[in-house]
């Protein structure tokens, strides 16, 4: 298993406990659209990420990840400054 197929496992673990209508999370998994997060959600998320994979994601950075595809690819780059 690479990195990122292991980031990736580890952040569809994190999304379940806040995927309440059990949406089929694949990369392209939109949090807001497809899993209905409102702000408060995606903060709570955001801080699980980050407590995990010992991160800090800015909110800039927060804003622009829509997809599970790209935080995976974000937490990578993150993990590697």
């Amino acid at each position: 298993m690479t990195d990122r197929e292991q980031t990736e496992a580890i952040v569809k673990g994190l999304i379940e406990p806040f995927n309440k209508k059990g949406t089929e999370v694949d990369g392209s998994t939109r949090f807001a659209q497809d899993l209905e997060w409102d702000s408060l959600t995606v903060m709570d998320f955001v801080a699980n990420v980050e407590d995990e994979f010992d991160i800090i994601i800015t909110m800039n950075q927060a804003a622009e990840i829509e997809t599970v595809d790209q935080l995976v690819d974000a937490v990578g780059k993150l993990k590697a400054d």
